[in-house]
């Protein structure tokens, strides 16, 4: 039998883990019924920490959060294995009284934690009143705000009262990415202060238990447990690995050579280039396209984010104008070297919402007028995506699509053509002027834009950045990009910046409803100057009209139509107003291997997950993964 030999040679050269190599149990591993995926966390300060609900430098992509851990419900970002929506520890949908201030759960029966003690609603209790008593937990703040109480009517039923009507309650439980773990009280009653407890090793409800990890963070292996049908993903399966090992492979180029050795299955995000050499060389990789543009788009939009309480972006026509001094072609290529899904609406292309809001929104686009105050003109080119695959197939050959639909599927649909005689008419009404090719503000001050951008910890999106800084220097803005490695997060929190890339909208993928981001935009949680913004507004833009749409879809179903109806009026007016200028979904290069396992999710032929794999949803992927024979 195949053993993990090549991993324990990798982890010397690569991971300088040899002593915890020589106590740990990975080069023992059968390699055939080992599943290895990287960490995107990479080492993990604390590798000990595995209280999910408490932060203390613990990792949650480790395999903790995706085998380990159970909620209500997940909805999946693609189409799912049997539908988007599936009733995990729940047995239905959440049941909300008329007004939406309290929620019901019915809880599936027969599933038990991995020490044998039988989950019921007296964990849920105790997991909600312990996040209502305690500051300081992971969801402490969210349950605090919401809950007036909980109660269980019986071992299987739980009721919410809401401190005020909340139609969305549900999201806390409902796994995108993560969501709020259910605790387990038998253990957690006698540990203590739940912020200090590490809860190891973890007492899991998903269908792994931990097998062993390495003290210094390099790697953790997850064991398929015994008794897996007594686990709520037994309904689609056995799960196919019996280890699943979660590693630091290093950075892109050895995560590539790793694969091209057949020693890293899944790696979860690589460069343009790395992907294009494994395409080239490896004849079992391939990402979630079989062909290019290969990656899989994540409902996540990287966009242009505008400062709005800064006096330079008050003005939606120099919002306008900055996105007609755009050329998203190049911001493709330089990015994604071509291999991005672009998106002129302020939803990203992925998963369901082509068919629910891109195709639906796009006769509306190409009729979209915009005043210049001297015209009025069309500013949408519905052929963009088409573009990009034509400067593509030179190069690229019969891996680029021909089908309309395909390119769609790929490329993306339309976006802005670039125009800069109306971004000029536009700045002008907007009292800028123009003088020796370089542009000044009202007040007399050179038009100087700072576009902040993550290094090398996010390469495509620094590189988009680049190119944007670039189009704007050509149009006469003194736009420059200012390096913010491993503080992004805390200056866009802050509002210390003019123009970020980054995203403000995150969507659910598979499930239309928009809340999941948009509920975060109403003014009421709009930071004032100088204070740290809750996410995740950060562009810090309000408006009359969308605080109406969002206080209307608070009043509404999760699946009532009328929220389709109401997320496409946001589209528009994010249309009209222009408060972030979308670029793309971000793409992820994650690559698999099928050496060792097969049914991988695909767009072509198995859209049933995200194959990314530190999202919660790749529990599902364990069921559809067979041992190659």
């Amino acid at each position: 039998m195949r053993v993990l030999t090549s991993i324990a040679v990798v982890a010397l050269s690569w991971l300088a883990s040899a002593s915890a190599f020589a106590q740990g149990s990975i080069s023992a591993l059968p390699r055939n019924e080992t599943l290895i995926v990287e960490n995107p966390e990479g080492t993990i300060k604390n590798a000990g920490w595995f209280n999910i609900w408490a932060i203390n430098a613990g990792g949650q992509s480790t395999g903790l959060h995706q085998l380990g851990m159970d909620t209500f419900w997940y909805i999946d970002p693609n189409r799912g294995v049997e539908g988007v929506w599936d009733n995990s520890l729940a047995t239905e949908k959440p049941i909300y009284n008329a007004d939406f201030t309290e929620m019901t759960v019915k809880l599936r029966k027969g599933i038990f934690w991995s020490d044998g003690v039988e989950f019921s609603a007296a964990d849920v209790v105790y997991t909600i009143e312990t996040h209502m008593k305690t500051n300081g937990l992971r969801w402490s703040a969210a349950v605090q705000v919401n809950v007036a109480s909980i109660a269980a009517t019986d071992s299987s039923t739980v009721v919410f009262k809401l401190k005020k009507p909340n139609s969305r309650f549900h999201a806390l439980f409902t796994v995108r990415w993560n969501a709020m773990w259910m605790m387990p009280r038998h253990v957690f009653e006698k540990a203590g202060d739940p912020l200090k407890f590490d809860f190891n090793p973890p007492v899991t409800l998903g269908a792994y238990t931990l097998n062993s990890f390495d003290p210094n963070g390099k790697w953790f292996i997850w064991q398929k447990r015994n008794d897996w049908q007594r686990t709520t993903v037994a309904r689609f399966g056995q799960p196919g690995p019996k280890y699943v090992a979660y590693i630091d492979p290093g950075p892109p180029d050895k995560r590539v050579i790793a694969q091209l050795n057949h020693e890293l299955d899944i790696i979860h995000d690589t460069s343009p280039e790395g992907m294009f050499t494994l395409a080239k060389q490896s004849k079992t990789s391939h990402g979630w396209f079989k062909g290019f543009p290969y990656a899989h788009p994540d409902p996540t939009l990287p966009a242009v984010i505008l400062n709005s309480q800064l006096d330079m972006f008050k003005s939606r026509d120099v919002r306008w104008a900055l996105a007609l001094l755009i050329d998203i072609k190049a911001v493709s290529m330089a990015s994604y070297r071509g291999a991005a899904t672009i998106s002129a609406i302020a939803v990203p292309p992925t998963g369901t919402h082509p068919e629910y809001y891109h195709q639906p929104i796009e006769a509306w686009l190409k009729d979209f007028e915009l005043d210049t105050g001297k015209r009025k003109f069309k500013p949408y080119d519905p052929t963009v995506g088409q573009q990009i695959a034509t400067m593509l197939r030179p190069s690229m050959g019969d891996q680029i699509p021909t089908d309309a639909k395909d390119i769609s599927k790929a490329f993306g649909m339309g976006w802005w053509k670039p125009d800069a005689q109306a971004a000029q008419e536009l700045l002008e009404r907007a009292g800028f002027t123009k003088r020796n090719n370089q542009w000044y503000m009202p007040d007399g001050k050179p038009f100087a834009i700072r576009i902040t951008v993550e290094g090398e910890l996010r390469p495509v999106m620094t590189r988009a950045g680049s190119m944007i800084a670039q189009q704007w220097r050509q149009a006469g803005i003194d736009a420059t990009t200012i390096v913010a490695q491993g503080s992004l997060v805390d200056r866009r929190s802050a509002g210390d910046y003019d123009v970020i890339i980054s995203w403000s909208v995150e969507t659910w993928g598979g499930h239309p409803d928009l809340s999941f981001f948009l509920d975060s935009w109403h003014s009421q949680f709009v930071a004032a100057p100088g204070k740290p913004q809750p996410p995740r507004n950060w562009q810090r833009w309000s408006n009359p009209e969308l605080d109406k749409i969002i206080e209307q879809i608070r009043q509404v179903g999760f699946d009532d139509p009328k929220g389709l109806d109401l997320g496409r009026d946001f589209i528009k007016l994010m249309v009209r107003e222009m408060p972030i200028i979308p670029l793309m979904s971000y793409n992820v290069f994650t690559v698999m291997d099928d050496t060792y396992w097969t049914g991988y999710p695909s767009a072509e032929t198995a859209p049933y997950t995200d194959p990314v794999p530190n999202w919660g949803n790749t529990k599902y992927m364990m069921v559809k993964l067979k041992q190659r024979q």
